[in-house]
């Protein structure tokens, strides 16, 4: 009998050690793919942030040909969505220029896209850009800026 007392003894569970040397395996490895797997998150954000530019730029290009001239600063971009009330009033919108139901989607970071017309770094244009990772203008690394204005060719 004492002897089935020790076998189930000794199968019990896990001693302490054990448990202690899977966590600190755990917290090494952690340690080692948590920050690519953060880098590589915020270049997603960031690709997404372009690409939707992309598609802003398609629909913007789409409201200027039916329309003559780019939406104001003051009308927006929801001026790709319901037809502007503000001044100059578009005499042949077409809209709206989106297909996304839910209307102007926002950056990867939950914040609107920032928009002017015309564009202080494109005169004859419009600016567009997402703020980045810190919501503010400037930054570098995943704070930079998204915008229509850089390694983009002038229109």
């Amino acid at each position: 009998m004492s002897v089935q007392k020790k076998r189930n003894h000794d199968e019990a569970g896990f001693t302490i050690l054990e448990i202690v040397v899977v966590l600190v395996l755990m917290a090494a490895l952690y340690a080692v793919v948590m920050p690519n797997v953060g880098k590589r998150m915020d270049m997603g954000k960031q690709k997404t942030a372009e690409i939707q530019l992309g598609f802003f730029k398609s629909m913007l290009e789409e409201y200027r040909l039916d329309n003559g001239m780019y939406p104001t600063t003051e009308q927006g971009l929801e001026a790709l969505v319901t037809k502007p009330t503000i001044p100059p009033i578009p005499e042949n919108w077409n809209g709206p220029y989106t297909n996304d139901e839910a209307g102007i989607p926002k950056d990867p970071w939950n914040r609107p896209y920032v928009y002017r017309c015309p564009g202080n770094h494109r005169p004859n244009s419009y600016d567009l850009f997402s703020m980045g990772s810190d919501g503010k203008e400037g930054g570098t690394g995943s704070a930079a800026d998204i915008t229509n204005w850089k390694n983009t060719s002038k229109e």
